[in-house]
């Protein structure tokens, strides 16, 4: 009789591997990929009839005559009243928020990479808010009490209030000078808690760059005679650069995909509303819209990334 032949060791720990990750490749399939094909076929079919009446969903492909296939398409940009005006909305505010969110993370992970008694309860803190970052938490905390159903008149302390600092420049009569910089300012001070609630995953994503830096950098440039900010500068800046475009592109994937803002909103409520091919054509035209942005913004910052080459 021949001798059953062994398989190699490589060859089963791979076929290990695929077996550990088969049932998570079946549900990508079945319940993520087969839905998202099906949604984009949404955004070209009859939105009147893409309703569960009686007798089911009947999808009937729009004709190409007279450009019909691209109405859900025109619809959201030229007929609904609220998905361009929200649109504008949310690429206004993620262009200013984006920015402080990454300065506000850097900031804090080069203070929490120093040595200081409590550091670790210090990366705590800035972390809890991913940990504990449900819907109703944060709208207790940022005041917004009748989003969870509570009672809107429900007094809270003000170390909850999120536009103290609004009524504090408007009491100093700051408030009110400029309108476009009066908006800019307002937007600021009063978001200041969502900020920094946004910024736990950065922050911990730049305290991994900033200890990965070569001591041999550091003792090169102390021995160069750097100052601090020198230092920052050339040694930190640089190396902690491939981690700015990451946290780039996920705090703007993070701010696009918020079920709270207005775009997402309105998808839903249109999706709520029985309109399925209307809101589908939103989605996608949003999530082309963030692909391009994330495009550019990738090819802009790729010159500035410092790459180690061994």
């Amino acid at each position: 009789m021949h001798e059953p032949v062994k398989m190699p060791y490589e060859r089963r720990k791979a076929l290990y591997g695929y077996g550990f990750i088969s049932i998570w490749l079946i549900g990508t399939v079945l319940w993520f990929l087969v839905p998202l094909f099906e949604s984009f076929c949404y955004c070209f079919m009859d939105n009147t009839l893409l309703r569960p009446d009686e007798g089911g969903m009947k999808k009937i492909w729009l004709s190409f005559a007279g450009g019909q296939w691209l109405s859900n398409f025109k619809f959201a940009f030229a007929a609904d009243p609220y998905f361009k005006q929200y649109l504008i909305s949310v690429l206004k505010d993620t262009a200013l928020t984006t920015p402080m969110i990454l300065i506000f993370s850097l900031f804090i992970a080069v203070i929490l990479n120093q040595k200081f008694k409590g550091r670790g309860f210090a990366r705590a803190i800035f972390f809890l808010p991913v940990i504990i970052a449900t819907g109703p938490v944060y709208n207790i905390i940022s005041g917004d009490i009748a989003a969870t159903g509570a009672d809107s008149g429900a007094q809270f302390s003000t170390l909850f209030e999120t536009d103290i600092v609004d009524k504090l420049l408007e009491f100093l009569g700051v408030m009110n000078i400029n309108a476009q910089l009066t908006d800019v300012i307002n937007s600021v001070v009063t978001n200041i808690f969502g900020l920094v609630w946004s910024s736990g995953i950065q922050i911990l994503i730049f305290l991994a760059a900033l200890q990965n830096i070569p001591v041999s950098a550091k003792e090169a440039a102390s021995m160069e005679g750097a100052t601090a900010w020198e230092y920052f500068w050339k040694i930190t800046l640089p190396y902690v650069s491939p981690m700015i475009l990451a946290n780039f592109i996920y705090t703007i994937i993070d701010s696009f995909t918020k079920t709270n803002n207005a775009v997402m909103a309105r998808v839903l409520e249109k999706q709520l509303g029985w309109d399925f091919a209307q809101a589908a054509a939103m989605a996608w035209s949003y999530f082309a819209i963030v692909m391009i942005v994330v495009g550019i913004i990738v090819m802009l910052m790729n010159r500035y990334v410092f790459y180690e080459v061994d």
